[in-house]
């Protein structure tokens, strides 16, 4: 009979914590809900309220706008490109005090692919003009 009665009061938390999971997430939902409505009425007041003002200003609004988004973007844009010329300063200030920037290992590779590449071109062109030289003495 004990067992029956400890079953029964292990049963009567578990009850009682759903109900108050179940009330709060009603309570908060309804709350919820009824804030996206206001939300959602004040907005529509608010455009019926605002849409006279801007049909009548547009002439003035609609250029100032475009003004001002061009003013921002140049702003953005000039310091992004200060930003950027000051990392490439920087950047080649410590490669050339030898301070091992990043990237610095794949600029002295392909630096020296550039020269041994440009070495093989002036010894290619080297052979060529001696071979022409060598075509035109036996013509002549």
């Amino acid at each position: 009979m004990s067992q029956i009665q400890s079953g029964r009061h292990e049963q009567h938390p578990q009850l009682s914590r759903q109900v108050a999971k179940t009330t709060t997430a009603v309570t908060v939902g309804g709350s919820l809900m009824v804030l996206s409505g206001l939300t959602l009425a004040v907005t529509v007041i608010g455009l019926v309220v605002a849409t006279p003002l801007l049909v009548i200003f547009s002439p003035v609004l609609v250029p100032a706008a475009i003004t001002i988004f061009m003013i921002l973007g140049g702003l953005l844009a000039a310091t992004a490109f200060g930003a950027t010329a000051t990392f490439v300063f920087y950047w080649m200030y410590r490669y050339t005090t030898g301070k091992h920037p990043i990237g610095a290992d794949q600029l002295d590779y392909a630096r020296d692919r550039l020269a041994h590449a440009a070495h093989d071109i002036k010894e290619k062109a080297e052979q060529l003009g001696h071979q022409a030289q060598q075509q035109v003495k036996t013509t002549i």
